[in-house]
């Protein structure tokens, strides 16, 4: 099968673009978050430490919805959580527009949160398991490729919709994809591989003790490490990245113009990976574009003119969200279908810990007085750190095939 034939099968490529596009709304939330948070930065006056506060509590609940959905879909299928995520996260969003305090926003983005954080590991185990063994990881880079497309969407609302007709508008539009569920739901269906379990399934007990056994506890640790690591360094960057621009002195609406170039260079970054995942392997991939992620942390944080600003964090766009392909298509592949989505959600989970972290660690430097590139050298640590883990103690799983070790 050449390396296009997941394209040229109907049915998979159904799939694909059925899951990518519930995957697009999750990007576009997320994102639209990020600009948001610097419109209400300056019409609610909030604080660093504020803003690190709101971003982080829809962390905490994408941590809560990763473990619950991960766990719910070994027992009760992808398909139904799948959905139902969907719906929490789009009804969530669209009530936002109506909140009236901080503390009322911050308790929706907390719902929304969780239907995001378990919609993602769910889906991306989906279609791990829908695939034949040589796509598979092919596949779930190219899932993953629709987050960039929906942040270049919340962008482009930004850009578009923010300035003329306010944050509440742009939440409003967050509500659409509770529409797409209708869609989802006639689109989609449990891969065999999981059907074939119905009368073997285990409790949640046997599946959390089998995550951490002998045989699976080395990948679990590994996976934990890179996922919070990963996790901590990108939404303490990129959720941050429209404030850090007028940080930098340049105004909301010149903010939002460079994000959305920066945002563009994520579709090669998935793209590059997609290609090289199935020819160099996992690890390959993981620890190349994670290094090259730090250097262009650094680079971004140290940045003094606008187009070395731009270039620099084109650069971070590009790598880090390769990597972060390559980390849901690598998760997966290290756990049997039994045990794999309480697996996947389990370290997307731990992972979130760090998304809350991360935010509000840089609201709290920012309100301190401490200068950008320090904080950015904060991220290079981290994410070296991810990298060394995957090296040293990953597994390669290329080709490989959990259920029949």
């Amino acid at each position: 099968m050449s390396k296009l034939a997941l394209l040229r099968e109907p049915k998979q490529r159904k799939l694909l673009f059925s899951t990518g596009i519930s995957w697009l709304f999750d990007a576009m939330d997320v994102g639209l978050v990020s600009f948001i948070v610097a419109a209400l930065a300056v019409e609610w006056k909030l604080g660093p430490q504020q803003i690190g506060l709101l971003t982080a509590t829809n962390s905490v609940g994408m941590a809560f919805g990763a473990a619950v959905a991960g766990s719910l879909a070994d027992r009760y299928g992808r398909r139904a959580v799948l959905i139902w995520t969907l719906l929490i996260f789009s009804i969530a969003s669209g009530l936002s527009a109506l909140a009236a305090s901080f503390a009322m926003l911050c308790y929706l983005r907390f719902i929304a949160g969780f239907g995001l954080g378990g919609e993602l590991p769910v889906a991306s185990t989906l279609v791990s398991e829908s695939v034949p063994l040589h796509d598979r990881g092919r596949a779930v880079v190219l899932l993953e490729s629709f987050w960039a497309a929906g942040w270049i969407v919340s962008a482009l609302i930004s850009y578009f919709v923010i300035p003329a007709y306010g944050w509440r508008t742009a939440f409003l539009i967050g509500a659409l994809p509770s529409l797409y569920a209708l869609v989802l739901r006639r689109s989609i269906q449990d891969p065999p591989r999981y059907t074939g379990l119905r009368s073997a399934r285990l409790s949640f007990r046997r599946r959390l003790a089998s995550v951490w056994s002998a045989k699976y506890r080395r990948s679990t640790v590994t996976l934990w490490i890179l996922w919070f690591t990963v996790v901590f360094s990108y939404y303490g960057m990129f959720l941050w990245l429209p404030t850090v621009m007028v940080l930098k002195g340049f105004n909301l609406v010149k903010s939002f113009q460079y994000v959305l170039i920066i945002t563009l260079a994520q579709l090669p970054g998935y793209f590059t990976a997609a290609y090289l995942i199935e020819k160099l392997g996992r690890k390959f991939v993981l620890v190349t574009y994670l290094l090259m992620t730090a250097v262009s942390a650094v680079w971004f944080g140290t940045a003094g003119s606008e187009g070395m600003l731009v270039l620099a964090g084109m650069c971070l766009s590009f790598f880090n969200l390769g990597a972060w392909g390559a980390m849901y298509a690598y998760t997966p592949e290290l756990y049997p279908t039994a045990i794999r989505s309480t697996g996947v959600g389990l370290a997307a989970s731990f992972g979130r810990i760090g998304g809350v972290i991360g935010p509000y660690v840089v609201g709290m430097l920012v309100a301190g007085g401490t200068a950008v590139s320090a904080v950015f050298l904060l991220f290079f640590a981290s994410i070296v750190l991810g990298a060394l883990a995957v090296l040293g103690f990953g597994q390669e799983t290329k080709g490989m095939d959990p259920d029949a070790q």
